[in-house]
């Protein structure tokens, strides 16, 4: 069923909220006769921070307008007029209005359409079997938009308050100004009795507008409690928790979701704050005009404070970060960055457009600005185009600033601790900026800090930096001193971090099994023990994690398990999501499972011995030990190999590889994606085939016609009449098993790499060396 189907089965406030979507700058008729065509484009395609999209974007309103004027010519009848009437001014409307700024059109109908979604996501939830009880998500919501009717109640009972305070205030005013007219020789005249009931009188009238006065102002201290409550609950808890989230994506966590929702509760917030600020400047000035002697001077001295500070917790941390730059950074290269003022549209901060700066900061220089020390304006860093002025969406309600082209072109490093290398040290991009709100009342500087930022200067360093931004992420604590960490976390919580990143790198939902982590768990703290229970309770360091070596070895764990990623993504992931690479198995487990398999059974594991590697191993018969079976391995395939021919190819190459494990026909699994046989001779040549052999598995002299790989298939070119046929390799004379019982692949039959030194050989020189 279409969105736009259930969105008009909406009722309530949420009904109110869907068609407050709409209006000149998009009408409803336009979402509803082109409902089935809106939400077949693929809107999420068009990057609203790239200009370059703007191409894009024309094209989408171009067709737009076309589907419209479509329905224009397929109006008839009475009815068919008026519509055909409407229809044709509303597209005339949207052309005028998005064609000098298509991606405007774009932004406005992602935000009608995510908050359809969520309209009818919270509906349906509301209204699910289980005698209509709300998820925990829905209850939230719930209890948010009570608190905000109640507060709306308390305001606008004191505005009702402050409205008949004033009115006796006025009344009483007058009565007293009549008093001094008749002081004189009538009020003299009158009998003493009724001189002093007239003075009682008035009197009265005072003591009552002072009582009225202390009630108000009594009355807003409670809405100001309550607000500073609502504003805890809505800043602390749920924009923290958005802001861990995006956190966590910085990991491959699951997006951190749109702002809309926040927007709107800050803005709820922003408005009532206002309201109440006003109610009490009022009271102000009814005291001013009346300065009876009493508590409630006081009183609203310590309102006017309160709210003041209420406002400015407000505004300084609805100004946050939507798109972080980059965590791990590089100088000289081109990076974006987006924040946002929430509560920007509510407060008519865009009537005069404030300008935001970006700094980079040292973690010292940030510990110093979160601690109001004076740091003098310094900075760590260079970076280029880094600043900008905010924009307001009026579709969306936004006020952001986008950073397109920043580049950073010099980074000022600080006095390393111990053995900190380059790629431990962290920065932060400071973004600051300065407003006024009420006409220039009130004054506000904000700043915010991005996550933090690893800065390196070539490639090579990118595995070392994205260690230290991971573990960042996955253990940073809430309100913590930038950027401290712990050294040592528990063996699961990381485990959580390398499935979440390892997910979210090879883009699959198959993560790292129970078995897969305890492979990982024996690598880290070289353990035999296969059960998980033993590593629950265990802990790894900072140091164990990315800078002591493993045993034996000449690289960190981190470094193992991002080369194993590294592999995955670029090569491997269609395979590992099929289920045909096993990987996280070493030499002796897949012995033990190989050899209790039929020969020419095979498996696909990651290598021990070295970065980003993958081997076969599979079992066969000894060739120089009749009856006795054995398992083998080849070296590990790297990237490089990759490059040259896919893993597919490869295994389709070895005939001897008959079942992945179990017991699955190698073709099966691996058909789909064999390269296609080259077309037949073009021109009179015929392209030669790269193929792998294994020599201990090949046929010297195969048969053409079986179809078995050969060292290299090759027809001799027509064009070409020479009566030899010469051998291209060297003959083989020692075996190609090194010290591990692996075949070295260098020095097998890869013959992609013997035609790149064929390639480089002059040709004189090659008939030559073969008829010598």
């Amino acid at each position: 069923m279409s969105v736009w189907i259930q969105a008009q089965q909406l009722q309530g406030e949420a009904l109110h909220q869907m068609q407050s979507l709409y209006g000149q700058h998009f009408p409803i008729e336009v979402r509803h006769y082109l409902s089935q065509w809106i939400e077949a484009q693929l809107w999420d395609s068009v990057d609203l921070e790239n200009p370059q999209e703007e191409f894009k974007a024309k094209r989408m309103l171009d067709s737009l307008i076309q589907e419209l004027q479509k329905k224009v010519e397929h109006q008839v009848g009475e009815d068919g007029f008026l519509l055909k009437i409407k229809l044709g001014h509303y597209a005339t409307q949207l052309k005028n209005t998005y064609d000098r700024c298509p991606l405007e059109l774009v932004r406005c109908i992602k935000h009608i359409l995510y908050t359809e979604q969520r309209l009818v996501r919270e509906a349906t939830n509301a209204s699910s079997p289980g005698g209509g009880m709300l998820d925990s998500m829905s209850q939230k919501y719930q209890q948010l938009n009570q608190a905000f009717e109640e507060l709306r109640l308390l305001t606008q009972d004191t505005d009702n308050d402050l409205r008949k305070l004033q009115h006796s205030q006025e009344y009483f005013i007058i009565q007293y100004q009549e008093s001094l007219h008749i002081q004189g020789e009538f009020f003299l005249s009158l009998r003493p009795s009724r001189r002093h009931f007239c003075v009682f009188t008035l009197e009265l009238q005072s003591y009552v507008a002072h009582l009225s006065g202390v009630d108000l102002a009594e009355k807003h201290q409670k809405t100001l409690q309550l607000l500073r409550k609502q504003q805890t609950t809505i800043l602390d808890d749920e924009l923290i928790q958005w802001k861990r989230r995006q956190q966590l994506a910085g990991n491959g966590g699951p997006p951190e979701g749109a702002l809309d929702v926040l927007q709107s509760w800050c803005e709820k917030l922003a408005e009532l704050i206002c309201q109440n600020r006003q109610q009490i400047r009022r009271a102000e000035h009814l005291r001013q005009q009346l300065p009876i002697p009493g508590p409630v001077e006081e009183l609203l001295t310590e309102l006017n404070n309160t709210i003041t500070d209420i406002i400015s917790a407000l505004v300084t941390s609805t100004f946050i970060i939507e798109k972080h730059p980059p965590q791990v950074l590089k100088t000289q290269t081109k990076f974006a960055a987006t924040v946002r003022l929430l509560v920007g549209g509510k407060l008519n901060v865009h009537m005069n457009p404030p300008q935001v700066k970006a700094t980079i900061i040292s973690e010292q220089q940030a510990k110093a600005l979160l601690k109001n020390e004076n740091t003098r304006n310094e900075s760590s860093g260079e970076i280029l185009n880094n600043s900008s002025v905010m924009e307001y969406h009026q579709t969306t309600g936004t006020l952001s600033a986008h950073f397109r082209n920043m580049s950073l072109k010099r980074i000022k490093r600080s006095d390393r601790r111990g053995a900190e290398s380059v790629t431990e040290e962290k920065f932060t991009v400071l973004f600051e900026s300065q407003f006024s709100v009420g006409g220039n009342e009130l004054v506000f500087q904000v700043k915010t800090l991005s996550l933090p930022v690893v800065v390196i200067v070539h490639g090579s360093q990118d595995n070392n930096a994205t260690a230290t931004v991971l573990w960042d992420n996955a253990f940073a604590e809430p309100g913590r001193v930038p950027f401290a960490i712990p050294d040592k976390v528990m063996w699961p919580q990381l485990c959580d971090a390398l499935n979440m990143k390892y997910k979210a790198e090879v883009q699959s939902n198959r993560g790292l099994s129970e078995e897969n982590l305890v492979f990982l768990a024996q690598k880290a703290f070289s353990s035999a023990s296969t059960s998980p229970e033993d590593y629950r309770s265990m802990t790894m360091s900072w140091s164990q994690f990315n800078r002591e070596s493993l045993p034996g070895r000449n690289f960190t764990f981190w470094q193992w398990f991002d080369g194993v990623i590294e592999l995955m993504k670029k090569h491997l992931k269609l395979h590992w999501n099929d289920g045909a690479i096993l990987g996280f198995v070493n030499k002796q487990q897949a012995q033990d499972m190989l050899m209790s398999k039929p020969n020419g059974t095979f498996l696909l594991r990651f290598s021990d011995s070295e970065i980003g590697g993958i081997t076969i191993a599979w079992v066969a018969e000894n060739p120089n030990k009749a009856g006795e079976r054995m398992v083998w391995n080849l070296m590990p395939y790297t990237t490089k190999d990759f490059s040259i021919r896919s893993l597919a190819d490869r295994i389709s190459d070895l005939n001897h590889l008959l079942f992945l494990y179990p017991d699955r026909p190698k073709d099966e699994v691996f058909s789909k994606y064999y390269t296609p046989p080259h077309s037949k001779a073009v021109d009179g040549y015929v392209k030669p085939q790269i193929r792998q052999v294994v020599p201990e598995f090949a046929t010297a002299n195969p048969d053409p016609s079986s179809g078995n790989p050969t060292y290299m298939d090759h027809a001799a070119s027509p064009s070409v009449s020479h009566p030899h046929i010469y051998g291209i390799y060297p003959p083989i004379n020692d075996s190609m098993l090194d010290g591990d019982g692996e075949f070295d692949l260098e020095d097998t039959m890869d013959v992609a790499r013997h035609v790149e030194e064929l390639l480089r050989r002059p040709i004189e020189n090659q008939w030559s060396g073969q008829q010598s």
